[in-house]
């Protein structure tokens, strides 16, 4: 039998390249996937490659409660009753020292992570079948602090405490709570971090990455969906308040 043999899914960032090689996985095992975004175009993209049978868009800004609950009031009218929550929307904000750090930047990079994360579980947990499963995108910069990335690692950060306090209530439901921690990734989200990092480092950011990484490379948005997979799944049944590191030892 498939890992999500009739599951119904959310999974938010859909359009990005993480949230749609784990639509693509979830199908293969037999998941229904509700794809969230707001790259309306992508999102089409997506949907067509795994085939209106199997998964639906909603364009929506996770920060947005109105758009959060008509998300997952469309997801039970469209599937029914949820199983498995993968908040996944992200954005990177800017780089800067702490003095020019725009406020406006890290209000918002928190309102998308942090606000977006809470959101999901507010709207969504409730619609969601005991035993499910809700998974936070997280990142190695969860677990570390770097100077000028103030509002994308203070985010990260936030969303292991909500995390654990969501792993706690949802317990005597079966429900399971875990975060995800990738690091460097090849996708387009990288590259703009390192494109900003570039100048500052004074090298090329991208071999950076790869010399601080014990395996020595980038992963692939395939792998990070891998873990998605199992912290969706059965496989992950004693699994809860949990922080998954996929970061190629980064954090070790």
């Amino acid at each position: 039998m498939r890992l999500l043999e009739g599951k119904v899914c959310v999974i938010t960032g859909g359009a990005g390249s993480i949230g749609a090689a784990s639509a693509r996985l979830f199908v293969d095992e037999g998941a229904r996937v509700m794809l969230v975004d707001v790259a309306e175009a992508r999102l089409r993209e997506v949907v067509g490659e795994l085939g209106e049978a199997f998964a639906a868009w909603e364009v929506a800004d996770v920060s947005k409660p109105r758009d959060v609950e008509r998300v997952m009031e469309s997801t039970v009218r469209t599937y029914g009753p949820i199983d498995v929550l993968f908040s996944n929307a992200g954005t990177m904000g800017v780089m800067a020292p702490i003095a020019e750090y725009p406020l406006e930047a890290f209000d918002d990079t928190l309102a998308v992570h942090v606000r977006g994360a809470f959101l999901c579980a507010k709207y969504g947990l409730p619609r969601m079948r005991d035993g499910g499963s809700m998974i936070i995108t997280s990142s190695v910069a969860g677990v570390r602090g770097d100077a000028g990335v103030y509002g994308y690692i203070t985010a990260k950060h936030a969303q292991v405490g909500l995390m654990r306090c969501l792993a706690k209530e949802m317990a005597p439901r079966g429900i399971r709570v875990n975060t995800l921690h990738p690091g460097p990734v090849e996708n387009s989200f990288q590259r703009g971090v390192e494109s900003s990092l570039t100048p500052i480092l004074g090298r090329n950011a991208t071999e950076f990455f790869d010399e601080i990484i014990p395996l020595g490379r980038h992963a692939r948005p395939v792998e990070i969906a891998r873990s998605a997979l199992y912290l969706a799944s059965e496989q992950s049944s004693f699994t809860t308040g949990s922080l998954l590191m996929v970061d190629g030892g980064m954090s070790a």
